[in-house]
């Protein structure tokens, strides 16, 4: 789903990048209000293990393979701010430093897979967990369906950007067609990925998932003939793991991912190349602006052996993204920190 340079022209492309400077602004200040001590160390590991995933292309259809879009995943585990966030950052480290998705194209990339992913994956997600049991299975259910209907969601979105600034004359019916078809094949990978990341994470500390707060329902007593709520109780449930052999299992795990799984990942090319390829979208494709990166194409340049340069590429992607995933997640909660100390209360 990561758009190129030249499929999309330049007055669109530029709304577009007006469209996600606005979202990323919002994201910004929200993010302030769903980011604690406890929960931003684990939003710079999402942002890595969205990376990490991504390099991950698992065939779908004849010579076609897809790829996690991570809107759902992340905005389930840390919050649909901070989600548009954490798919940004992976976003921008892959067309800076790996010529993966458009520069020029930054903004169309963003709107799709960051905004959109995250915005129809979370409503699905929320208006699920309104009818479902109040349950810990129910958000994995609901995580599952959100994420299936967020793929072809940004298919949907991409055709429509096209429809309006696409620099080939392709017919829009086909495009559409082709576009969901392929992406709704798929969503059912990502939805497998989301539901089992979030389950193994609700699993152990399911009091770090964002999607699943305020789900434990609460015990009802009969009184003098009447239903009453009991006592909420007062010391918590204890976690299976602590918050810092998480974080170190989610990191070993996206390095082992995209260090050494990735070599074993289907080199076909993904939903969007092969649409582009076979209805002639990519026509007009222009040179990477970053071709040119010791990293391009999640190479290590002048390392020969492709399993040792994919792996280090891998390696360092990862690193890079948790960093300044990281970075930005803790800047956000001191300054939410900052807001609300004494001194900025008035106590």
């Amino acid at each position: 789903m990561h758009v190129p340079d030249g499929f999309i022209d330049a007055p669109t492309s530029a709304v577009t990048g007006v469209v996600a400077a606005g979202a990323l602004a919002v994201s910004l200040r929200g993010a302030r209000r769903e980011l604690d001590e406890r929960t931003a160390p684990l939003a710079g590991l999402v942002a890595a293990f969205i990376f990490a995933v991504q390099m991950l292309n698992f065939p779908v259809a004849a010579g076609t393979s897809g790829h996690l879009l991570g809107g759902a995943l992340a905005a389930i585990l840390v919050g649909p701010y901070t989600a548009v966030l954490c798919v940004s950052v992976v976003l921008l480290m892959q067309g800076v430093l790996f010529a993966d998705g458009g520069l020029t194209a930054l903004g169309v990339n963003i709107t799709d897979m960051a905004i959109v992913t995250t915005v129809v994956s979370y409503a699905v997600f929320r208006g699920l967990l309104a009818v479902l049991p109040r349950k810990r299975r129910s958000v994995t259910v609901a995580s599952f369906v959100a994420a299936l209907v967020s793929v072809p969601a940004a298919a949907v979105a991409f055709t429509l950007l096209y429809a309006v600034g696409g620099t080939t004359d392709v017919s829009i019916g086909k495009v559409a067609t082709a576009m969901v078809g392929v992406h709704v094949l798929i969503g059912v990978g990502e939805a497998v990925i989301t539901a089992l990341t979030v389950g193994a994470v609700i699993a152990v500390r399911p009091d770090l998932v964002y999607g699943a707060r305020g789900l434990r329902q609460r015990l009802r007593l009969r009184v003098n003939g009447a239903l009453v709520d009991a006592p909420a109780p007062t010391a918590p449930v204890a976690a299976r793991t602590s918050r810092r052999t998480l974080w170190v299992t989610g990191l070993v795990t996206s390095l082992v991912l995209a260090g050494f799984v990735s070599f074993y990942a289907s080199a076909s090319p993904d939903g969007l190349e092969k649409v582009a390829h076979d209805k002639g979208i990519d026509r007009k494709a222009k040179e990477h602006a970053s071709a040119d990166s010791p990293l391009a194409d999640y190479g290590v340049k002048d390392v020969s052996d492709a399993r040792l340069s994919g792996g280090l590429a891998g390696v360092i992607g990862v690193g890079v993204t948790v960093v300044a995933g990281s970075a930005v997640f803790w800047a956000l909660r001191r300054r939410r920190a900052d807001d609300v100390s004494p001194v900025n209360t008035g106590v």
